[in-house]
Parts: C-alpha cells; structure tokens; sequence
C-alpha cells in the first residue's frame, strides 16, 4: 500500500480563473526550481492562472520562488533516491522506501482526485512525480509531464548493484506513459516522442549583480566564486585554503547559521534572504554539483562551472556532455573536491570564456504550451 505523509490542505486566498495543480518531487530542490520557473513563466502569461503545489519540498522554497499567493499541501509525492549525502545514493533505503510507496493507494487516489477537483483544477503538471499522473486519470484531468529523466530510466543503471528496483523500473514506465501531454527539457536523457522538446528550464535573476555584491559586502570588480552543493547539507573543511585566495571571493551557502563575512569569504545559511539565481548572476563561475537546476542556471548566465560529477547517477553523465557542447566548464572529482585541491584550478576555470545567452529560456517555452491547452 501507498503511504502519504503530512498531507495538508489549506487554500490560499487567490481566486483565480483557472487552477493548476503542480506534483514535484522531492529529490532535491532542482525540481522544485524547474517547476516554479515555469510557474513563473506561466503566471507572466497569464495572472488568472493560480496553482495548488503537492510536494514536500518546503514551502519557504516556492515563497522565495514565486512572486505570487499559492496554494501549498504537504504530501509525499515521490521516493526519488535516497541520499547519504549530496554525491551518494542509498539504494537499500531507496528500495525500502518504494515498497511502501507503490503501488499507488487506490484510496489515496480518490481522496486526492476529489481533492484537486474540489480545488477547481483544471490541468495537473508532474515533475517528474508519477503520482501527479494516477491523480490525474482519477480525477479526469489532462496530465503534463515535464522531464529530462525519469525515475524508470534512473532505477535502470542501478539493477546491477540493487536488484530490488527492478518491479518499479515497470511500474513507472507504464505511469509515465499513460500522460496526455510530455515536455523534455535539455539537456535529455533518454529522448523520447514528445508533445514539445524545450531549452534549458530556469529560474530567472531578480537583482542587477551588482547589487547583491553590494548587500554581500563584494567589490564591484572582484572576481567571485559560487559554491553549491544543491541545496543538501555538505560539511566545507577546506575554508581555510580559500581565505589564502585573497584575488578571490567566495560565496558558500550553507556554511553557516547566519550570514558571515570573513576575509573573502561570505557564509550563508541554507535557506537566506538571498535568492538563489541572483547568487549566481553576481558570480563570475560557480563550482558545485552537476545537477539540473545548478546546470541551467549557469546556461543561462553565460557563466564557467567546475562541476562534480556522480559517476553512479546516469543523468551526470548526460549533463556533463551537455556542459561540455554548450558551456564552459572543467570537471572536479569529489575527492578533489572535499580536499579543497580544487583550488589549484581557480585560474583555469576563471580562465574560461562567457556566453552571452539571447535564446529562450525553456521555462516560457513550457509555459506557452500549457496556456495553449486551455484555449
């Protein structure tokens, strides 16, 4: 049986013409970024489309996001990975959580279906939750599925090391294909047919970089680095090597309970008043992990990345290929990387060209097919 956890229903104070209701995984915070990017494309198009958000993804993350009310439910809409870290999955813990999970509560359905019904929804659009699709046929609605993978093609490169996922690579096909409508973001995984194929999806900046150096205490001039791990705790231990990279500031959220300025180095809480994609507008290269939001991003600000690849994550490789065709980048092992021997390839990666991006950014292209369905 299916288990849920921490479902909550509180409807906001919009009114909107038309309602959509946005399923998003868990795993991480790059879908979530994904999705309200299109949200926020969606709702530029259209300022009567108004959306019910089910996912455990905090709602601090789409009150950053979103420039408008929302309505929020806390629910358990996909398993994903299980992570030790940014850079490890959990693959018995990953299978573990699955079985709980699939096959899909047949009341759950229904209680959801009537839910987003009662909501007045009239689409439901999946990143990349399958559950989003079930509701949807239970609720006789349209389903949109946006992806660059999904979680069958995932759980399929780790059938050698965990054979347990092997029930759910099918399960999910069979969820997946059952969708009305499927969009795939570059960089793809595994290209299938599609209803539209978009360029990289991203959130966009809010404030001129020169503005946030100056809130962050940065010279206007000063060459400055970003480092993210994706929004999953990660314990810096090479801080000290930076601070001798005085032509260099770094900017680290993450690294501290409250924002702290020493030497060149600025330390940010997880969650600050700074908006993510303003942080890497002000940077001049970003060095992180290769995931798909952190990517996209830095496509679209044109700027370097020293990415960390996860050799086991099939998507990693499909990334760093991408990277490699379209941006600037130098690759940066983990061991490197918690080391702090990255340092030695500052000049390197500062070295690299910028793009200067005049296409369109996948998240319009996305939000004008869904507001095309509705006419």
């Amino acid at each position: 049986m299916a288990i849920a956890s921490g479902i909550r229903f509180d409807e906001g104070p919009m009114t909107p013409a038309y309602r959509i209701a946005y399923f998003i995984t868990p795993h991480g915070y790059g879908h979530a970024a994904r999705a309200a990017a299109v949200m926020n494309a969606l709702s530029s198009l259209d300022r009567q489309i108004g959306f019910e958000i089910f996912t455990q993804v905090p709602r601090w993350f789409f009150e950053d996001s979103l420039g408008y009310p929302f309505g929020y439910h806390a629910l358990l809409t996909d398993i994903g990975l299980a992570q030790k870290n940014s850079l490890a999955e959990d693959l018995p813990e990953t299978a573990r959580r699955l079985a709980s999970f699939l096959p899909f509560d047949p009341t759950l359905l229904d209680n959801l279906a009537r839910q987003v019904n009662r909501l007045g929804c009239q689409m439901i659009v999946c990143d990349i939750s399958a559950l989003g699709i079930a509701v949807a046929k239970a609720a006789g609605l349209p389903a949109v599925l946006v992806e660059n993978f999904t979680w069958d093609w995932i759980y399929e490169g780790y059938l050698a090391a965990e054979p347990r996922l092997a029930p759910y690579v099918s399960e999910f096909q069979s969820w997946f294909a059952t969708t009305d409508y499927h969009l795939q973001t570059e960089p793809i995984c595994q290209p299938r047919p599609a209803s539209l194929t978009i360029q990289p999806v991203s959130r966009k900046s809010r404030t001129p970089a020169g503005e946030t150096r100056q809130k962050l205490g940065l010279p206007a001039q000063a060459r400055v680095v970003l480092l993210t791990m994706g929004g999953i705790p990660w314990e810096y231990t090479f801080l000290e090597k930076l601070a001798g990279q005085q032509a260099c500031y770094f900017i680290i959220p993450g690294a501290a309970d409250r924002l702290e300025r020493q030497d060149n180095l600025v330390l940010l809480p997880h969650h600050s008043e700074f908006y993510h994609p303003d942080l890497v507008n002000a940077a001049d290269a970003v060095i992180g992990k290769l995931g798909y939001s952190t990517l996209a991003e830095v496509y679209h600000a044109g700027i370097p990345f020293g990415y960390i690849p996860r050799p086991d994550f099939r998507e990693s490789d499909v990334l760093a290929r991408y990277l490699e065709q379209y941006m600037s980048g130098l690759a940066i092992t983990a061991n490197q990387f918690a080391g702090g021997e990255w340092v030695s390839l500052l000049p390197n990666l500062l070295a690299l060209p910028r793009f200067e991006r005049n296409g369109a950014n996948g998240a319009e292209q996305a939000a004008q097919f869904m507001l095309n369905l509705r006419k």
